[in-house]
């Protein structure tokens, strides 16, 4: 019988990047813009961000043969990229022998449109009436002028989803992305409807978390193994970091 879905699929989240310390230096100082000099889709990650990447990748490297990735899917963000090669590097793994890796551009981060780099304050400020539809329409729903709403992240991770189990079914599959991604996945895993009571904020995504599903052969479905797992980090000793996200995840 054909298995649809990977034995084994892990979503990260990546490393702390630059941005999420500016984010965090913005909103702390309540400015209205984030102070970078990077477009979102080039920011690195920060120097804590590499910490937390190869303590990832060092725990990935002690698992048994059996409980290693065989497939990397990445977002083309730098700061997941950076993460992946890192994990690999740490992990003494190389891409194309002891496993493929590839980059798709439908785990990429939420787009923002023209909100990208206001904080919180900021989007207050400066656009009063868009603040007031988001909280009337909903964070799940809210869709800024040139960006996405959560319905257009899940959209998309849908065709990714078709793609996994048509291509790595009975896989062990890792996913490297943004936080938007782990939410999404995991509310995908779990409803294929929305209301208010599933689509509010879910808990934030500290950077190199780890969330994980086994398959069931019993359903050949996916069952949820592990939400946020920071014991690499915690045994290598790399502080924990999370990014509190004002544009809000879909509760699972």
């Amino acid at each position: 019988m054909k298995v649809h879905w990977p034995q084994i699929l892990w979503v990260a989240r990546h490393g702390q990047s630059a941005g999420n310390v500016a984010r965090d230096a913005a909103e702390a100082a309540g400015h209205t813009m984030i102070d970078i000099e990077y477009r979102d889709i080039d920011t690195p990650l920060s120097e804590l961000g590499v910490e937390q990447s190869r303590a990832l990748g060092r725990w990935f490297g002690r698992q048994p043969a059996e409980e290693r990735p065989r497939v990397i899917l990445c977002s083309p963000y730098v700061r997941a990229r950076e993460t992946a090669r890192l994990v690999l590097e740490e992990a003494g793994w190389k891409p194309g022998s002891d496993m493929r890796m590839r980059i798709d551009e439908r785990l990429r981060e939420k787009e923002f449109g023209i909100l990208d780099r206001l904080t919180v304050h900021g989007i207050r400020g400066k656009y009063p009436d868009l603040h007031q539809q988001r909280g009337h329409v909903g964070k799940f729903y809210f869709r800024p002028p040139g960006g996405e709403s959560w319905c257009d992240v899940i959209l998309r991770l849908r065709s990714l989803t078709e793609m996994v189990t048509r291509e790595h079914g009975g896989e062990r599959v890792l996913v490297v992305a943004h936080q938007v991604i782990v939410n999404c996945m995991r509310y995908r895993s779990r409803t294929s409807t929305s209301s208010r009571s599933s689509t509010s904020t879910a808990s934030d995504v500290p950077n190199c978390a780890v969330t994980s599903y086994r398959h069931d052969p019993a359903t050949d479905c996916l069952k949820l193994d592990l939400v946020n797992f920071l014991s690499p980090l915690v045994q290598a000793g790399a502080p924990v970091t999370a990014e509190p996200d004002a544009q809000a995840a879909p509760k699972p």
